[in-house]
């Protein structure tokens, strides 16, 4: 998994939102008053106008205490049901697992990977089953039993019944993710080894951009051109090479860097990540010598690194780690850096944070030192590392990862109960769950037009044609229906698509199990965003469905 942390444009997606919510809004409006316009005739205007209005005066006068009631009643119902006895469950595999978790790696510094990939996974996996079927059978069951009716032949509306139960469930599901959170971050901290103790942490990286320079050193003037190493034949394309013993380079570029939080944390570390390839073995214990020059973009000041090697076979951040500042034997901070000046080798020293650091503009020069050899490298395999965030802290928020994803199950769950059954609301929210969760690339292509071969009815042509997808396709009358007909079915898939929410957002496991802080812009804020967006749909959509369904159905 990359952590090359990518910003989420919250006006943008409010933006967005607001379209796509709009959009079928506007339509559901439209083809409401078609049908009652078909089933009442004329009087199906005024029967429309007046459900609307009607809706409106509802959601105005909503009443806290209504809500609380029922999000009470709902809870005792789900403690009836044994929903609490999950955390048996939780308690024999947190009691057993330590017997087969401490034998299964040989490294204490994957230990860490191990037990929050387990703890965490065991958290989602028992919670989240749990609510999809309390929320999918609540309403159909209570509807089923007639309790249902006791409660709308008094003076509470339909949409305090949704959100009675939206708050319920969530309840419940607060109370079970919390215990068995808290109970999962002790055991994965007292579990650790010792000699592990000090990957428990969250680590905060800060990528820059990054380019490259052919062998003669030649670097592209234009930031926005694309440009890659060499290519050395490796079937995994995520990382370039440069050659060594070249002028061969890798820039990375950081700008506008927090010098003063760096400061204030008393040391400089750059976190590494490279990929050593060799053309000859030689000695095998060997490794490649690289180094890094850092210059900065304010002052033109030119600072060479100490010369590194790179340790093919270990993945112990330790050995990866370049670290300036400090302190030194009596305690005393270190805010000089001493180096060989390039051109004339002489011995220079210069304050790290003023002068090195200056303005917050640097670049990062990486090469690699031996010839005949090659260093690969991706963007996210070099970065700033800032002070650490502790480990309770992006525990918590990989925690509230799985509780937003529970929240938005519940939502789906019991506003598909209010126009279904039981089984049918199941398979609908589990339906929707594995789409968003597994299928949601494969959907933005087909939404935006990009698979190979055109869209679905030039793929059916094709097929029936027997051409396979490079062929062309002769220009004429036919092509221009099926295109036409095909720009129209993209535009409902489109829709579609945003129908499934993108439960990749909620995943913050790997973040934790690699020692990463869960970043907000990247991870937290687009998953709020998504919970909310589906919250305000669901809900008018409940209180319709309730509104309008006959309570007698069974």
């Amino acid at each position: 998994m990359s952590f090359d942390v990518v910003g989420f444009d919250f006006l943008e997606g409010l933006t967005h939102f607001l379209k796509v919510f709009g959009g079928i809004l506007a339509a559901a409006l439209v083809v409401s008053l078609i049908i009652a316009f078909l089933k009442y005739g004329p009087r199906g205007f005024g029967l429309f106008f007046k459900t609307i209005w009607q809706a409106i005066v509802d959601f105005v006068h909503t009443s806290p205490r209504r809500v609380w009631a029922i999000t009470m009643l709902t809870w005792k119902e789900s403690s009836r049901k044994k929903a609490l006895f999950v955390f048996v469950v939780f308690a024999l595999l947190i009691m057993f697992a330590g017997w087969f978790l401490r034998s299964s790696v040989d490294r204490a510094d994957l230990q860490l990977k191990v037990y929050v990939k387990f703890v965490l996974t065991a958290i989602s996996w028992l919670t989240l089953p749990v609510v999809l079927l309390l929320s999918c059978w609540g309403l159909p069951t209570d509807i089923k039993n007639r309790s249902l009716h006791t409660v709308v032949t008094k003076p509470t509306r339909r949409h305090e019944v949704v959100l009675g139960r939206f708050f319920g469930f969530s309840l419940v599901g607060t109370v079970v993710l919390l215990v068995m959170g808290v109970i999962g971050y002790f055991w994965t901290v007292g579990q650790m080894p010792a000699e592990a103790k000090s990957e428990l942490v969250g680590r905060v990286p800060v990528y820059g951009d990054m380019t490259y320079s052919n062998r003669e050193g030649n670097r592209p003037q234009d930031a926005s051109e694309e440009t890659s190493g060499v290519n050395v034949g490796d079937i995994w394309e995520f990382r370039s090479y440069i050659e060594g013993g070249t002028k061969s380079r890798t820039f990375y570029d950081f700008d506008n860097l927090d010098v003063s939080e760096i400061r204030e944390a008393g040391e400089f570390r750059i976190e590494y990540n490279f990929e050593a390839f060799r053309t000859h073995k030689g000695d095998i214990d060997k490794r490649l010598a690289c180094q890094m020059t850092i210059v900065n973009k304010t002052n033109g000041l030119r600072v060479p690194l100490p010369i590194f090697e790179v340790h093919e076979f270990s993945n112990r951040a330790a050995d990866k780690t370049i670290i300036l500042g400090g302190v030194d034997d009596d305690g005393n901070r270190i805010d000089t850096v001493t180096y060989n000046e390039e051109a004339t080798n002489e011995l220079k020293t210069v304050n790290l944070y003023d002068e090195v650091l200056e303005g917050g503009d640097i670049t990062i020069e990486v090469q690699c030192l031996d010839p005949g050899q090659f260093l690969g490298m991706a963007r996210p395999d070099l970065f700033i590392r800032m002070p650490d965030r502790s480990f309770a802290s992006t525990y918590f928020k990989a925690v509230f990862g799985i509780w937003l994803q529970m929240v938005l199950i519940i939502v789906i769950g019991v506003t598909a109960s209010c126009f279904v059954k039981g089984p049918v609301a199941t398979l609908l929210t589990f339906g929707i769950l594995v789409v968003g969760t597994g299928f949601s690339e494969l959907m933005q292509g087909l939404a935006a037009g990009q698979t190979e071969g055109g869209g679905p009815f030039e793929s059916a042509y094709r097929m029936f044609m027997h051409l396979n997808p490079t062929t062309g396709f002769d220009e004429g009358p036919l092509k221009s229906v099926i295109t036409l007909v095909d720009q129209i079915a993209i535009g409902f898939l489109w829709t579609v698509q945003h129908l499934f929410p993108r439960f990749e957002y909620y995943n913050m496991i790997p973040f934790v199990a690699n020692g990463f802080d869960v970043p907000w812009r990247a991870s937290l804020l687009p998953s709020i965003a998504v919970t909310l967006a589906f919250v305000i749909p669901c809900l008018i959509l409940g209180y319709f469905s309730l509104q309008l369904r006959e309570m007698e159905a069974k």
